[in-house]
C-alpha cells in the first residue's frame, strides 16, 4: 500500500531534510545558498579583507621582498658596526659574565648610528628654524638629482637590450661641456642656463652615439666600448682642466674656472641650502622616459628590439636605427646628470673628481628600480638618502662613510636574490613564480 503523501525530493535520492526544503523554498527568490547533501564538505569561506591583506603582505611579491631586503641590509650593517668598533667588541670578551654590557653597548652604537642617518637624510627633531629643518631633505635631494638621470640612462638602454656601462663617461662629457658653456660663453641669465644644460646633454649624446653606431654597424659589444670610453672621458677631463683658458688663473692645482652665476641652477630653499631645481628636471625626465617607453611608437620599437631583435627585424623595425637612438637617448640622460654636478650646488668648477661615481651608482639605481622609470626615481631617492645620512652618521656617530656604500650594496644583493629573502622569512611560495616574472620584466 502506497503512502498518501509522497516524500519530497527525487525518487532516486534520500528524502529531503527540512533544512534543504527551506533552502529550496528560499532559492526561488534568488537569495538562498546552494543546497548541500548531508556529509558533503563545507564550501571554502572567502577570507576577510584583513586576512587577505595579511596573506598578500607576507607573500613573495616585489614590495615585500624590497622592504625585507632593506631590513636585512640594516641588520647586516648593524653587525658590521659592532664588529668594527673596538670598544664594543671588548665588552663581548666577558659576555658570559655580564651580557648586559655587550648588549647595551651594541644597541647604543647601532641606534645612535641609524638615528643620525635618519636625522641627516629625512628630518632632525632637534632642528630649530626652517633652514635647519629642511637641511636633511635638501641634502637628500641634492644627491638624488644626478642619480635619477644616470639611473634612467642605464634603465633605458637595458629596456632596449643594451647594457650601458658608459654612463660614467657620458656624465663626464656632459659635465665638461656644461662647465665650458658655463664660464666661456657670455650670455644673459636664463639663456645662459639653458645653453649650459643643453651643452651637457649634447656631450652625453656624443659619447652615447659612438658605442651605439659601433654596435649597430659592426656588432661591437657595447660593454667593452663604453668601458673604454669611460677611461677616455676621465683622462680627457684631467688633461683639459690644466689647459690655458680653462684652469683657474689664481690656482696652481687642477681646478677650472668657476661657472658663472647666470648658468647655475636656481636653488629651491634659499642660498644656504644646496637643493636646486635639478631635482625638478629629474622628475620631468622620469615622466618623459615613462611616456617614451609606454606611450610612444618609438618606445614600442625600443622594447620590441630589447625583447627579441630578430623578431623585431622581421616585423619591419630597424634594429640598427633603434640601437643608435637608444644609446643617444641614454647619453643625453647621463649628460644631464653630469651637468647637475657642476651647474647645481655640488660644485661650480671642474676637478678630476667632479663627477664622483654617479655613473656607476646609476647602474645600482637602475637595477634596484627594476629598470622602470618611476622605480628608478624612488631607488635614486633611497640612495640619495643613504649618502646624505651617511655624512651625518660619520660626523656624529663616528661610523665610516664607506658603510653607507656597504648598505647600498647589501640592499641590491638581497633584492637580486629573492629566493634568499623568501627562505629567510618563510614567505609564501605561491607568489614565487610571479615574483620571478616581475624581477625579469620590472615592477
Amino acid at each position: 500500500m502506497s503512502n498518501a503523501v509522497p516524500p519530497s525530493g527525487s525518487p532516486d535520492k534520500e528524502p529531503a531534510t527540512e533544512t534543504q526544503a527551506a533552502r529550496t523554498a528560499l532559492g526561488k527568490t534568488g537569495s538562498a545558498e546552494p543546497a548541500t547533501t548531508p556529509g558533503s564538505p563545507e564550501p571554502p569561506r572567502r577570507p576577510s579583507l584583513g586576512q587577505a591583506f595579511l596573506e598578500n603582505l607576507w607573500a613573495a611579491n616585489t614590495f615585500t621582498v624590497t622592504l625585507l631586503s632593506l631590513f636585512l641590509a640594516m641588520v647586516v650593517g648593524a653587525v658590521l658596526m659592532i664588529v668594527s668598533d673596538p670598544e664594543v667588541v671588548a665588552t663581548y670578551s666577558y659576555f658570559t659574565a655580564r651580557p648586559g654590557d655587550a648588549l647595551q653597548a651594541s644597541w647604543a652604537l647601532v641606534s645612535d648610528a641609524y638615528a643620525n642617518m635618519f636625522r641627516g637624510a629625512v628630518f632632525d627633531p632637534g632642528a630649530v628654524g626652517f633652514q635647519a629643518a629642511m637641511s636633511p631633505i635638501s641634502e637628500t635631494l641634492t644627491y638624488t638629482a644626478p642619480l635619477v638621470f644616470t639611473g634612467l640612462s642605464v634603465a633605458l638602454a637595458f629596456r632596449g637590450g643594451l647594457f650601458n656601462i658608459g654612463a660614467q663617461g657620458q656624465a663626464t662629457m656632459g659635465v665638461i661641456l656644461a662647465a665650458l658653456a658655463g664660464f666661456l660663453l657670455p650670455l644673459p641669465p636664463g639663456l645662459h642656463l639653458a645653453v649650459a644644460v643643453l651643452a651637457g646633454a649634447l656631450g652625453g649624446a656624443i659619447w652615447g652615439f659612438i658605442p651605439g653606431i659601433l654596435k649597430a654597424r659592426t656588432g661591437a659589444h657595447e660593454v667593452i666600448n663604453t668601458i673604454m670610453l669611460n677611461y677616455i672621458a676621465m683622462y680627457f677631463l684631467t688633461w683639459l682642466i690644466v689647459q690655458k683658458g680653462v684652469q683657474d688663473p689664481n690656482r696652481t692645482d687642477a681646478i677650472s674656472r668657476s661657472v658663472d652665476a647666470s648658468a647655475q641652477l636656481p636653488r629651491l630653499f634659499g642660498d644656504t641650502l644646496r637643493a636646486h631645481s635639478g631635482i625638478i628636471l629629474a622628475v620631468l625626465a622620469t615622466w618623459a622616459v615613462a611616456w617614451l617607453l609606454n606611450r610612444s611608437t618609438l618606445g614600442f620599437e625600443l622594447r620590441a628590439v630589447g625583447a627579441n631583435p630578430d623578431a623585431a627585424r622581421t616585423a619591419g623595425i630597424s634594429v640598427t636605427r633603434t640601437y643608435v637612438l637608444i644609446m643617444v637617448f641614454a647619453g643625453v640622460l647621463a649628460g644631464l646628470g653630469g651637468s647637475n654636478m657642476v651647474l647645481g650646488s655640488t660644485a661650480t668648477a671642474l676637478t678630476p673628481l667632479v663627477v664622483a661615481q654617479i655613473g656607476f651608482d646609476g647602474i645600482l639605481v637602475a637595477l634596484l628600480g627594476r629598470v622602470k622609470p618611476w622605480g628608478v626615481a624612488l631607488a635614486a631617492l633611497l640612495f640619495g638618502a643613504l649618502q646624505a645620512g651617511g655624512n651625518r652618521m660619520q660626523s656624529y656617530a663616528g661610523i665610516s662613510l664607506e658603510l653607507g656604500t656597504v648598505l647600498q650594496a647589501l640592499i641590491v644583493i638581497f633584492i637580486a636574490a629573492p629566493a634568499l629573502v623568501k627562505a629567510i622569512f618563510q614567505l609564501r611560495a605561491a607568489r614565487a613564480a610571479r615574483l620571478q616574472t616581475s624581477l625579469a620584466k620590472g615592477w
